[in-house]
């Protein structure tokens, strides 16, 4: 047994164990990425109404500020904890498991309460979000008591005497307060997590998250350790891709605010995840061809599209000239043959805050270009820059919209 080094793996890293109880929070709130799906675009933060668009409905997130009439500013902190750990309602109603409680009821009551005290200092918006409009039977919240009872553990983080601090507290805030597995690992028949697959890979939101686990071909067995802690922190590894769709959003609002000791933990961590065999993309490089005669053309249209809207940023040979963050080459998306991610970024465009160049973003495409000719782009970058180019069709192209 590796000697295990006493010590909380839970609560703030070292430098923010003497802040005050608000500031702890925001960083736990900060980690736990609580904003993102908490706040519609356009919309103030924390307020809700974001929408998640499944095949049985969509729901919307919820009011999360301190008012008193729309958002949670009447929880005692035994009401918080109980929506935090078992997705139960202040009114007693079961949460959907949109909200990860599956995950957080891994994280202690101290944190889950300082995460609180954070919200109750935030102001206060009055704001109502939409109405849910899912299908029967998947309207039916008491049925949740159920699911809950099946798929949820309701049990606090415990440390693993076998492994070190370092190690655990990577478990923690990978598995707790970033909840990962909620997007990178599939599910199962009951859409609870299935963790025989753990971090193998999933659809989510009509994008591909990746393959984390340390397989050496679709994982990250392949990357350094500073390879992965950038992606974390920063979103771009050259020759591995930018961070885009959910998982930029969790690296500008979360990732990116973590202490470098936490990132490092979860480094930590995430080698240690068996092999998962997946159909994530391959994240290994792939030279570019030579020049833009050179390699596989999915079509000519294709080729057309990439030469008028798409080489100018990114290049010809897929190095981007303007900017690292645009470079093609090596990219796990364009190396994936399902074109899923790149398809979304052309439907969706993207918007990044990148430390060298301030904000970046590419314009949506999703207006200009019909399904036919986003199939085309995304098959022609896939053939040129992947290792394997995709054949997507206009309907597949119209069923990624409907999830947008």
């Amino acid at each position: 047994m590796v000697d295990y080094e006493h010590g909380d793996p839970t609560g703030v890293p070292a430098e923010l164990r003497q802040a005050s109880l608000i500031e702890r929070g925001k960083y736990l709130t900060e980690a736990a990425d609580c904003v993102v799906c908490h706040t519609a675009p356009g919309g103030k933060k924390y307020a809700g109404g974001f929408a998640f668009k499944l095949p049985f409905g969509t729901m919307y997130s919820t009011n999360i500020t301190p008012d008193p009439e729309t958002g949670i500013g009447k929880y005692t902190d035994q009401e918080f904890l109980d929506a935090m750990h078992r997705g139960v309602r202040r009114d007693g109603a079961r949460l959907y498991p949109a909200m990860p409680y599956t995950s957080y009821t891994l994280v202690t009551d101290a944190d889950a309460l300082a995460i609180k005290a954070y919200l109750f200092s935030l102001p206060s918006v009055r704001s109502v979000p939409p109405e849910n409009t899912l299908l029967f039977p998947f309207n039916q919240r008491w049925a949740m008591s159920f699911w809950s009872l099946v798929f949820n553990r309701d049990e606090r983080f415990r440390s693993d005497v076998s492994q070190t601090l370092k190690w655990n507290r990577g478990a923690y805030v990978a598995e707790a307060l970033a909840h990962c597995g909620e997007c990178h690992t599939p599910r199962n028949i009951g859409f609870a997590l299935d963790n025989r697959k753990k971090f193998a890979g999933a659809p989510v939101a009509g994008w591909q998250a990746t393959d984390i686990s340390s397989d050496k071909s679709t994982g990250l067995g392949g990357w350094s350790d500073d390879e992965i802690a950038c992606y974390l922190s920063v979103g771009h590894v050259s020759g591995r891709g930018t961070a885009s769709g959910p998982m930029g959003e969790a690296v500008d609002h979360s990732f990116s605010k973590m202490a470098k000791a936490d990132i490092e933990a979860v480094v930590t961590f995430l080698r240690s995840v068996p092999p998962a065999t997946s159909s994530s993309p391959s994240p290994k490089p792939v030279p570019a061809p030579a020049s833009h005669k050179d390699g596989v053309t999915a079509s000519l249209l294709g080729k057309k599209i990439f030469e008028g809207a798409c080489a100018s940023c990114h290049g010809w040979s897929g190095e981007s000239a303007v900017s690292k963050f645009a470079t093609l080459t090596g990219s796990a998306a364009v190396n994936d043959p399902n074109a899923t991610n790149v398809a979304q970024i052309v439907i969706s465009g993207t918007k990044r805050l990148t430390p060298d160049d301030g904000a970046l973003s590419m314009p949506s495409f999703g207006r200009a270009f019909s399904d036919g000719e986003i199939a085309a782009v995304a098959n022609y970058v896939t053939g040129r820059f992947g290792a394997k180019g995709s054949s997507l069709t206009a309907r597949d192209i119209a069923e990624l919209r409907a999830q947008n």
